[in-house]
């Protein structure tokens, strides 16, 4: 990615997440990425593929400091501490997470007024969905794909409340990071339990 598509880019999700999609208008991006306007068409043609493009780099940065297990206390065995782990890192009170959830929480906020966003936002929930219920997989390896994608679903819509609600102020960031990590245990001990037909 150029440097110059990175700034446009940077900004837009900078302008999403302090005024939301209706606030963001091309000229003031522009400005904030330090560009003309004309190079902003160029590079996303209209305002719509400013905002496919810009959810897709939220996503991708967040996919980097979620991915950052690394840096984590988890190991490779324990599955588990992985999932929580993986979860965590939404909950980081660093400029860019807080940037970030705000952003993906006014882009999901947007498209009940602007439907050409539901479908790219559709594809990266799912994605999101399925990232979780493969970790979830690895700690509970028996379980049938639908229960885990179930399980996924419930943890992920709950992290994108406790994100609203700890950004938002509602919340302390320690205790979102508390009630995920009793939403995982619940998760994974309602997985664990034997079906009976």
């Amino acid at each position: 990615m150029t440097d110059r598509r990175t700034a446009i880019l940077e900004a837009a999700a900078r302008l999403i997440a302090r005024r939301g999609v209706r606030g963001l208008r091309v000229e003031e991006l522009a400005a904030e990425a330090g560009v003309s306007t004309a190079l902003v068409y160029y590079h996303f043609k209209d305002r719509a593929g400013i905002l496919r493009r810009t959810l897709e780099f939220i996503n991708d940065r967040a996919e980097r400091y979620t991915g950052g297990l690394d840096d984590m206390d988890a190991s490779p065995s324990d599955p588990r501490k992985t999932l929580e782990q993986s979860l965590l890192l939404e909950f980081q009170d660093v400029a860019a997470v807080r940037e970030n959830s705000t952003a993906w929480g006014e882009l999901r906020a947007s498209a009940i007024f602007e439907p050409e966003l539901r479908e790219d936002l559709a594809k990266a929930g799912l994605s999101w969905v399925q990232e979780v219920a493969f970790l979830l997989a690895c700690a509970q390896p028996m379980t049938p794909a639908p229960a885990l994608t179930a399980s996924a679903e419930r943890l992920t819509a709950l992290l994108e409340g406790l994100s609203m609600r700890w950004l938002s102020g509602v919340l302390h960031v320690s205790h979102a990071r508390e009630l995920m990590l009793e939403a995982v245990e619940v998760e994974l001990g309602h997985l664990s339990r034997p079906k009976i037909d």
